[in-house]
């Protein structure tokens, strides 16, 4: 599922640091640059749009090793806007870049709910080793948990179900018990009735059930109840409400529920938000594009046209240029 291209014969780190150091010294063989002068950007994607987060990680310490300085240092001080940002995110560790993700999250969480999909994302829409590792790099960067941290900056009742949903573990293998899913299902359609959208039981049962069960639950809900819940916006909206104050909680309940049924689908919607519009906002294109090219973009792009009738290559060319552009189209599958 991933549009990763990676050459048959990948080249040892050491090879690919003296690679980067050229082309920020313009003396690239891919170098376009005149008299050796300027960074050589083409070649850093050439590069670096074509490892693995592990080959990435070893490039990295190579790179310290040969030249005593920070890759990441040298990305920030020789490129420049969006593709800089695109490059230094994507040569991140997975789980120390989603950690700080989570922090720039949490320090917006007072603009929306809309920034805090960052941590439903990795709680819904990652591997339960992943959300592990963002949480320990998250302690070690930033000398707090990201439980205390959602405790000190989000309110009531968002909170609540934020603070299970990074603190759980979910079992990762594929074990189902049917009995319980329709015994689920229907806790979870008597407390949409109720409009009780974080009653325990519901709270506990999104957050701990492992990702096949809860599928084999929404599935159950729709043979029961008449259709997916993650399209039941009118059992999901409440009455009246901007009265009641539940707003932000009707929407992150429907991230979590599509993130866990559908990533897919949810990233094929933060990427065609970033760019419809006036404006691009690049941090959620950057995010959705990056954090998903080695787990799931192939389906991502499958899924793109039958929801908006283009093709998500021709979205981001529309709303990108240059080399911030190539580099996003390679990550996607689409050059090189």
């Amino acid at each position: 599922m991933s549009t990763l291209k990676v050459p048959d014969l990948v080249p040892p780190p050491e090879q690919d640091a003296k690679r980067l150091k050229e082309a920020f010294d313009g003396l690239s063989k891919f170098s376009f640059s005149f008299l050796g002068l300027g960074t050589d950007e083409k070649a850093v994607t050439w590069v670096l749009s074509q490892r693995t987060a592990s080959q990435r990680q070893l490039i990295r310490q190579a790179y310290q090793r040969l030249y005593n300085e920070s890759l990441i240092d040298n990305i920030t001080s020789e490129l420049s806007g969006d593709f800089k940002d695109a490059v230094i995110m994507w040569t991140l560790d997975p789980a120390e870049r989603d950690a700080k993700m989570a922090k720039e999250a949490l320090k917006k969480s007072k603009s929306g709910v809309k920034h805090l999909q960052v941590i439903v994302e990795i709680s819904c829409a990652s591997s339960p080793y992943h959300l592990a590792a963002v949480r320990q790099a998250y302690c070690a960067l930033f000398d707090c948990s990201i439980e205390e941290d959602i405790t000190a900056v989000v309110s009531m009742p968002l909170r609540k179900v934020l603070l299970r949903l990074v603190s759980s573990f979910r079992y990762d293998k594929e074990l189902l018990d049917i009995e319980a899913a329709a015994s689920e299902a229907n806790q979870l359609h008597e407390a949409i009735k109720a409009k009780q959208l974080d009653h325990d039981q519901v709270v506990h049962i999104l957050a701990t059930r492992n990702f096949f069960q809860l599928k084999a639950t929404f599935e159950r809900y729709e043979q029961m109840h008449g259709s997916p819940i993650d399209e039941l916006d009118i059992c999901f909206l409440l009455q009246d409400i901007s009265s009641v104050g539940k707003g932000d909680l009707v929407s992150l309940m429907k991230m979590v529920i599509l993130c866990i049924r559908c990533p897919e689908r949810h990233f094929a919607e933060v990427i065609r938000t970033s760019i419809v519009g006036f404006g691009t906002d690049e941090a959620a294109l950057n995010r959705a594009i990056i954090t998903r090219a080695e787990v799931d973009m192939k389906l991502i792009k499958e899924v793109y046209p039958i929801m908006y009738k283009n093709t998500l290559e021709d979205d981001v060319i529309g709303d990108t240029s240059g080399d911030y552009q190539d580099f996003l189209l390679t990550l996607t599958g689409s050059k090189f």
